[in-house]
């Protein structure tokens, strides 16, 4: 993103706003199939960024979708239910009972419970069901590995019944090939005891390997060298059916910048503070304590350099936690400045207290890989939310 660019968009956006940029978007789909064995799918995790489901659905095999809500964002942008995986430790009856019956989705099972509500729906409604088993990883997800054998095992010739494959994912931002190789040796040999019970090879992993994002300036990740390790590990496993990749964060991580504007600036103590109309209920970074680290920040000003002094950058919420990034060094800072807070094109815009003193939600933009720019989500008022819903 230029100069230029930047100062097109800051005289016809305010802030703060959201861009997500499409020719990224699309570079890091192509790096990421060139870095991994032919042949591996991709699933994108919706709830890394809910507004690139439809940017993303051309480029990927798969869309995860961990809720009702999800489901409606993806229906109603038309999106292919071929795509989709129903996934998610709580699926309702009546959510269920809605869609199995006229989708071709993938539902997970993430319990006997749930195997026992979709057994039940796609007896109820004559429709067969798709499913991925997930294996447990020794939490609250999941299945334990005698409870997949009993399914199987009781199951397996069931009409209403495709048991499409596995699913595993045990975190993010995992940055040890070694505990890839033991997650993948446990699921790849669970894989075999599968295909002796069957007589047939599952047709089908999807496993979750938590790529790790650099979000800092001084993250030292070797992302080249870790995708060739990962990438040679899955082809030195047993397993012979399709491999499928279920990301989030590193799909989407650097396509994404949040604008914010200095709306005043003090100074406190010995200390300078610059207050932007922004915050942390609208910007979190992965790992950022206290705001103690520093993501690469754009300085977006009209003014001349001058001396360069640390400033602690503060959001709009009346709380003493709601800091951005401590010590920031720059050639001077004024009221009307703009910083550009780059890496944040996953959970960042999610997970904030975006609620919190009902500030306006941010605006967001979409950057298409031939320069246009398209408004995704005007700036919206939360207040309505916040408050009691008197009926008229």
């Amino acid at each position: 993103m230029d100069e230029t660019f930047a100062s097109q968009l800051l005289a016809q956006h305010a802030t703060p706003m959201y861009l997500f940029d499409g020719e990224a978007l699309q570079q890091r789909v192509s790096y990421l199939r060139s870095k991994l064995p032919q042949g591996v799918g991709l699933c994108y995790a919706i709830k890394a960024n809910p507004f690139l489901a439809g940017y993303l659905a051309p480029l990927v095999e798969r869309l995860e979708l961990c809720s009702p809500g999800e489901y409606r964002i993806c229906q109603e942008q038309n999106l292919s239910q071929s795509q989709f995986v129903v996934s998610g430790v709580y699926k309702t009856p009546e959510f269920i009972q809605e869609i199995l019956p006229f989708s071709p989705a993938i539902f997970t099972v993430e319990s006997m419970e749930q195997f026992q509500l979709l057994h039940r729906t796609a007896h109820d409604s004559g429709s067969p069901v798709s499913l991925l088993l997930r294996l447990t990883s020794g939490n609250q997800f999941g299945l334990e590995g005698d409870e997949i054998l009993q399914i199987l095992s009781e199951h397996k010739d069931d009409p209403h019944l495709h048991f499409k494959g596995i699913q595993y994912f045990s975190g993010t931002q995992k940055t040890s090939l070694k505990r890839l190789q033991r997650e993948l040796n446990t699921v790849d040999e669970f894989m075999q005891t599968l295909e002796t019970l069957l007589g047939h090879p599952m047709e089908e992993l999807e496993f979750g390997p938590g790529f790790p994002v650099g979000y800092y300036v001084d993250d030292t990740f070797q992302e080249d060298e870790f995708l060739d390790g990962f990438s040679q590990i899955l082809q030195n496993m047993t397993f012979s059916g399709t491999i499928t990749l279920e990301l989030g964060r590193s799909l989407v991580a650097h396509c994404g910048t949040y604008f914010t504007k200095v709306v005043d600036a003090k100074r406190n103590h010995k200390q300078n503070y610059a207050i932007v109309d922004g915050g942390m209920h609208q910007l979190v970074y992965y790992g950022q304590s206290m705001a103690m680290k520093l993501p690469p920040i754009r300085h977006i000003t009209s003014h001349s350099p001058g001396n360069e002094e640390s400033w602690n950058i503060c959001g709009s919420l009346c709380t003493i936690n709601d800091i951005l990034v401590k010590q920031l060094p720059l050639p001077s800072l004024h009221v009307g400045d703009v910083l550009a807070f780059e890496r944040a094109g996953a959970y960042c815009m999610t997970e904030g207290i975006s609620l919190f003193l009902s500030r306006d939600l941010p605006a967001v933009l979409y950057r298409h890989p031939d320069g246009t720019v398209e408004e995704l989500r005007p700036h919206l008022e939360t207040h309505p939310l916040n408050a009691p819903c008197h009926k008229k």
